[in-house]
């Protein structure tokens, strides 16, 4: 009989501010995959269940995810923290109820079904983990991510996995026009109506390159891996994707990216730099925006999380976005620079090192962007995409910008 796999978010959901604002850690990208799909993968056939954050739970309705029912299982419920990254599968069958441990770290854990009765959540609805006090330890192997940069440093090394376990090497099923160039074709993947025009080199001599269905790889573009691009999405002409890049679904990209993950339905379709940063949906940035992701000094980056300064312990970290804000032409950003949800950045000058949501400006001065225009804008971009904004979204929106004019209030 088969176990429920119980996917939970934690107290540090927090921590990979601005990206979970308005998403589940489990749906934060890293590698091809996203960190639930990881997961699931090597739970085939089981039922899936997760528990989330309060508002996370109303959005996830809107996706046919009952989130935060109790599991009721046939033969007991395996629970792993949705910043996990499994590296191994799991037994079959478990003869007592266990905690799973990294390193002295707990990370889930199984229960019986008779242990149920064990489960215990705390404040926002949130899974605790005190559930599996004092059950004896079950050793895994794995990765518990704790900072958004997290997921960009694991990016290279998570393609090479997930493109192993979909194992699509050499695959090249798209069109390919005259002077295309594969380096290693073994480690290239083109999907069905893919296209690919002349001068493009995909060069999997370094890494994996996986190339999605619908994609167009636009003339004189190179494509360097390790490096995924989503279903449906555009290299612009000439542009330089450097390895441990992800790109995902219906994006437009172009200039010079290295290291950095593009969640989906994101545009970067000018010259400018782009590395080791993390974009959410519906983000622009517009001509020749730049960001450092290095010190001229080579220390560590400092990155506001969650209302302090936190050492990277990197000297590669560069830009953080949430979901809707957007860049003017020339925008430039200091090295690890957290810019909230819905924001307008622009302006001369280097804007702050932290932008909170609804932010209207840049470094010469900001206002609060109004909610009504910020959500007539939103739903504008999206219906371009063919893609509407939910009554749970739209909620989820509002009490961000409910809980930004506040902190904002409070601080002056």
């Amino acid at each position: 009989m088969k176990y429920d796999l119980c996917i939970y978010e934690d107290d540090k959901a927090i921590q990979f501010y601005p990206l979970t604002l308005t998403r589940p850690v489990h749906e934060l990208r890293c590698g091809m995959l996203s960190l639930s799909r990881k997961m699931i993968r090597r739970f085939p056939g089981h039922r899936i269940r997760y528990f989330v954050r309060r508002d996370m739970a109303e959005v996830l309705v809107d996706t046919r995810i009952d989130a935060n029912a109790s599991p009721s299982p046939e033969s007991g419920a395996v629970f792993i923290n949705s910043r996990f990254i499994l590296q191994e599968d799991l037994p079959d069958v478990f003869d007592r109820s266990v905690t799973f441990h990294v390193d002295g770290v707990c990370v889930g854990g199984y229960l019986k079904k008779a242990d149920l009765k064990r489960l215990q959540f705390g404040a926002d609805d949130l899974f605790s983990e005190e559930t599996f006090a004092g059950l004896p330890a079950f050793p895994v192997k794995g990765i518990l991510l704790s900072y958004p940069w997290d997921l960009v440093h694991l990016n290279a090394e998570q393609i090479r996995d997930d493109f192993d376990f979909v194992g699509r090497g050499g695959q090249i099923l798209g069109k390919l026009y005259q002077n295309v160039t594969l380096l290693a074709q073994e480690n290239i993947h083109i999907g069905i109506d893919a296209m690919l025009y002349p001068g493009v080199v995909i060069d999997g001599e370094a890494g994996p390159v996986y190339i999605s269905e619908g994609a167009k790889v636009m003339a004189n573009a190179v494509i360097e891996g390790p490096a995924f691009i989503g279903k449906d999405t555009t290299i612009k002409i000439g542009a330089k994707i450097y390895g441990g890049t992800t790109i995902g679904d219906v994006c437009k990209v172009g200039g010079e990216v290295e290291g950095s993950i593009l969640h989906g339905f994101a545009n970067k379709q000018h010259e400018g730099f782009l590395g080791h940063a993390y974009l959410g949906e519906w983000t622009n940035l517009g001509a020749d925006t730049n960001n450092s992701d290095l010190k001229n000094n080579y220390k560590s980056v400092r990155v506001y999380i969650n209302n302090e300064m936190v050492d990277s312990g990197s000297m590669f970290v560069g830009l953080f976005m949430g979901d809707h804000s957007k860049t003017g032409i020339n925008t430039m950003f200091n090295t690890g620079t957290v810019v909230g949800t819905c924001c307008n950045v622009f302006g001369a000058g280097y804007p702050p090192k932290h932008i909170p949501s609804f932010t209207w400006g840049g470094g010469e001065g900001s206002e609060k962007y109004q909610i009504e225009k910020a959500l007539e804008t939103a739903r504008a971009v999206m219906q371009r995409r063919k893609q509407e904004m939910t009554p749970a979204q739209e909620a989820l929106l509002r009490k961000i910008y409910q809980a930004a004019t506040d902190t904002n209030e409070k601080s002056k």
